[in-house]
């Protein structure tokens, strides 16, 4: 709102033209960016203005306040590089296999391989006993019915001993596959509690790794919690030091003209303090005409 522009809305009000609603919403915005502006500033000039005693309280507050701002920025990034680095560890406690563990299961495959073949020998020993025992089983029977039979004759006889011959083969044949069996079944039983050893080992190490990962957890957990807190208390001082800003910017954009110190502290925003000034007169107009409904 400018002096010709007020002129001649008041004119317009003469004839019964009023706009309240429109001025009061000029005046409103022009608040907004009135604020705004004397906040930027303040911002810009404020180590200027040390020697203003009036801005004395609000200058050594903002030093104050700078300080602490700058140590909880040094804590966040300090923070922050920890949360990464708990991250990364974690990322690499979950998704990689330490050497150790590498070995153990190389160990294990190695082992099931071996458990896996000596398995299918037993399978093939007992397979064969098993037809021996029924080999073993029909001579048996074949010698029992001979033996039982009356003839004396010299081929009778021969047939007689070459069973019991046969007999006695199978019988050999049979305990020399059980001995395998049984030695084979040992290996096996040695390699089920070597490979039992090995899982536990294998368990051991799954579960150091889940409580270095739960720690890691934890470190991330609280890094979480540490960040929100400082980033709060930064909005804190960040809403104080604006208000700061926002009350040196007011006081030497009002007072520049006759405070040779704010004229110094503002020679380099000279526009800036001239628009402010401008919608400081535009503010004051408007609320007069809206006075005037």
């Amino acid at each position: 709102m400018t002096p010709s522009r007020f002129y001649v809305a008041k004119f317009a009000q003469v004839f019964g033209v009023y706009r309240k609603t429109q001025r009061m919403s000029d005046a409103a915005s022009e608040s907004h960016l009135l604020r705004e502006a004397e906040a930027h500033l303040g911002a810009r000039i404020w180590e200027k203005v040390e020697a203003i005693d009036e801005l004395s309280v609000e200058y050594w507050n903002l030093r104050k306040f700078i300080k602490e701002r700058d140590a909880i920025m040094a804590k966040l990034d300090e923070c922050e590089n920890r949360l990464e680095c708990a991250h990364q560890e974690r990322a690499t406690l979950l998704n990689t296999t330490p050497e150790v563990q590498q070995d153990l299961l190389d160990q294990r495959v190695e082992l099931l391989q071996k458990l896996e073949v000596l398995s299918n020998q037993r399978d093939r020993i007992v397979n064969q006993a098993r037809s021996i025992r029924r080999g073993y089983d029909g001579m048996k029977m074949k010698l029992e019915v001979l033996t039982k039979e009356s003839d004396d004759s010299e081929e009778h006889t021969k047939i007689v001993e070459s069973v019991s011959i046969r007999i006695s083969e199978l019988k050999t044949k049979f305990s020399a596959l059980k001995k395998e069996r049984l030695e084979i079944g040992e290996k096996i039983e040695e390699g089920d509690n070597e490979l039992d050893i090995i899982d536990q080992k294998l368990n051991e190490k799954k579960l150091n790794r889940r409580l270095d990962a739960t720690e890691a957890f934890q470190v991330i957990g609280d890094g979480n919690k540490e960040i929100s807190l400082l980033r709060a208390e930064n909005a804190i001082l960040a809403s104080q030091m604006h208000q700061l800003y926002a009350e040196i910017g007011r006081y030497v954009s009002r007072n520049v003209g006759t405070n040779s110190e704010c004229t110094k502290a503002v020679q380099a925003h000279r526009g800036l303090v001239e628009v402010m000034q401008a919608l400081r007169r535009s503010i004051a107009l408007n609320h007069k005409l809206s006075e005037n409904v």
